[in-house]
């Protein structure tokens, strides 16, 4: 039995693989197709300038005149009071433009000036005779660098204050109206001001 290790040994190495002849190496995987990727299209995008376009300077309007009525007054600039009313000069015989609006040079927008139509110690206001004016008349307003801007009368309305059309007369865009308002009604002393506005609209010419 001893004699017939080795030659069982043999036969197990032969058929171990220990000869010379290396293992035939493993076939590579074949080459996969890949998708072509094709540049992106140029786009042109506008650049905007790094330096924002600079401010447009009002032109504020100094005075207005309508000669139907005998009304030739200076005008200042107002902006809004305690209680959110437009801020009026004291004297009636002062129109106060609305800063935050519109100016007679301004693309587009209303141009608004108003004035008490009397206050105490001060003689009754030129606006108070809006009321009188009738469609057509011409109303002109002279902005701070000398030049007039001619205005035909459209509308005279009074309004209840309550039911003042605020956002449209005191439009920032669309027409480029003149609106001049003043107060009428009746006066009530408990809170000091009249029960209406009225209010005269007038197209440019």
């Amino acid at each position: 039995m001893a004699a017939g290790v080795p030659i069982a040994l043999a036969v197990i190495l032969v058929l171990a693989g220990c000869g010379t002849q290396p293992p035939a190496p493993e076939s590579a995987p074949a080459p996969t197709a890949t998708a072509t990727v094709r540049p992106t299209p140029a786009v042109d995008v506008p650049v905007a300038a790094a330096t924002p376009a600079p401010a447009r300077t009002p032109l504020p309007p100094v005075r207005v005149a309508i000669g139907a009525i005998g009304v030739d007054m200076p005008v200042e600039p107002v902006g809004v009071e305690i209680g959110g009313f437009m801020e009026l000069p004291v004297d009636p015989a002062v129109g106060g433009w609305y800063r935050f609006g519109a100016d007679p040079t301004s693309p587009d927008g209303n141009v608004v000036i108003s004035a008490h139509v009397d206050a105490p110690r001060y003689p009754i206001g030129p606006f108070s005779r809006l009321r009188e004016l009738s469609p057509g008349e011409l109303i002109e307003v002279t902005d701070a660098s000398g030049r007039a801007h001619r205005y035909g009368l459209a509308t005279v309305t009074y309004y209840p204050k309550a039911d003042l059309p605020v956002a449209e007369l005191f439009a920032r865009s669309g027409a480029r109206d003149l609106v001049l308002i003043t107060c009428g009604g009746e006066f009530d002393p408990g809170t000091g001001r009249y029960a209406d506005n009225v209010v005269a609209v007038a197209r440019p010419l």
